[in-house]
C-alpha cells in the first residue's frame, strides 16, 4: 500500500516455501541454509534445506542430486526422512523430517556424557540405521555427532550434510 502523503508502507506476510510457513533458522553452510518450516493444514513442523543453486558448480550440485535420490530410496526409523523436493531455477528446496531436539553433538556438550544405558540405546540406534544403509550398497561418508540428530523422543535420526 502506498500512502499518498508519506512514505511507502508494505505489509508482508508470513515467508512460504510451497505449503509450508517458514517460522525460523536451523542452521546455514556454505550454500545452503536449513529453516523452520510448518505444513499450512497439518501444522507438522518440518525442516527445509533451500540450496541456492547457482553457488555450486557442476560437480557439486550432482553429488546434492544424487544425494536426493538417495535420501528417496531410504525408509528408517533412525534416518532422517525425505518428505518432499521442490526445485526452482536457481533453488533447491528439501523437505525433510524435523529432529527437534538438534544434534547430539550440541546435546552431550550441554548435559554432558549419556549415562552407558542411553549410550548403548544410542548407539544401537546408529548401527542399525548404518547397517540399513550398508544393506543397501549406501555409505554415509560423514557420519559425525554434527549429524546424528534427535527427535522429540531423544531418538537418533541420521542426517544427511
Amino acid at each position: 500500500m502506498v500512502m499518498a502523503d508519506g512514505p511507502r508502507h508494505l505489509q508482508r506476510g508470513p515467508v512460504r516455501v510451497g505449503f509450508y510457513d517458514i517460522e525460523g533458522t536451523l542452521g546455514k553452510g556454505n550454500f545452503a541454509v536449513v529453516k523452520l518450516g510448518r505444513h499450512r493444514i497439518t501444522k507438522t513442523e518440518v525442516a527445509i534445506k533451500i540450496i541456492d543453486k547457482s553457488q555450486l558448480d557442476a560437480v557439486n550440485l550432482e553429488k546434492i542430486y544424487r544425494e536426493v535420490q538417495i535420501m528417496k530410496m531410504l525408509d528408517h526409523p533412525h534416518i532422517i526422512r525425505l518428505y518432499q523436493v521442490m526445485e526452482t531455477k536457481s533453488m533447491l528446496y528439501l523437505v525433510t523430517e524435523y529432529a527437534k531436539n538438534g544434534e547430539i553433538f550440541d546435546y552431550l556438550a550441554n548435559h554432558g556424557r549419556l549415562n552407558e544405558s542411553e549410550a548403548r540405546r544410542k548407539f544401537w540406534q546408529i548401527l542399525s540405521a548404518v547397517d540399513y544403509c550398508h544393506g543397501r550398497k549406501i555409505v554415509h561418508r560423514d557420519l559425525k555427532a554434527e549429524n546424528l540428530l534427535l527427535d522429540n523422543n531423544m531418538n537418533i535420526k541420521i542426517a544427511g550434510n
